[in-house]
């Protein structure tokens, strides 16, 4: 999986990155044959380019690019990545073009519980959209808001994507966020029937 952030020029954010979502992954998809590996790319157009390089020089391999959205979604990734960014994705297979909806972060938020563990004392819960069903219909301006806000007075201090994403996709519940943003759903529902039909 080839997958946005990480930092543009940060090894050390990329690798924190790639070991976070690996593990939030691996809560659902066991690491077996034929096995599978996440690739933090830095920005958009680095992970799109690899992803693209990979299907050229690995056409057997069954490649994965995951971008965030930025913005709402009325359409399939492909024809959304078209119309937003005139990326020209229509040699891959729907299948493998993935978005986060609107942002990571909107995945992170979703497990409020496992977001007031982690930062403790000074934790504001409720800022979080907790009555909020689908997060994936909060703009990405309220995401870093609410995160901003419940973080703000903790110990760790205020929620910041390379300093804290990676630690906080270790302890996040994917069925959590499966439930409240369906583009989570759909990654591993890819990744369980690719995997299982192998």
């Amino acid at each position: 999986m080839y997958m946005e952030g990480g930092g543009r020029d940060s090894k050390e954010g990329k690798a924190r990155l790639r070991q976070g979502m690996s593990e939030f992954i691996r809560k659902v998809v066991s690491q077996k044959k034929p096995g599978w590996k996440v690739i933090a790319c830095g920005s958009r157009n680095d992970a799109r380019d690899a992803f693209l390089d990979a299907n050229k020089t690995s056409p057997d391999t069954f490649s994965v690019l995951l971008v965030d959205s930025e913005e709402p979604v009325t359409q399939p990734p492909r024809a959304y990545l078209k119309q937003r960014d005139a990326w020209d994705l229509a040699d891959s297979n729907e299948h493998a073009i993935h978005l986060m909806i609107q942002v990571m972060e909107t995945w992170v938020i979703a497990d409020c519980e496992a977001l007031a563990t982690h930062y403790g004392q000074g934790f504001l819960k409720k800022a979080l959209l907790p009555r909020t069903k689908n997060l994936e219909s909060v703009e990405k301006e309220r995401i870093y808001d609410a995160l901003k806000h419940a973080t703000a007075k903790t110990q760790k201090g205020e929620y910041h994507m390379i300093g804290h994403a990676a630690a906080l996709l270790e302890k996040i519940d994917p069925a959590i966020v499966r439930r409240r943003c369906p583009s989570c759903d759909r990654l591993f529902a890819t990744f369980t029937k690719r995997i299982d039909a192998a």
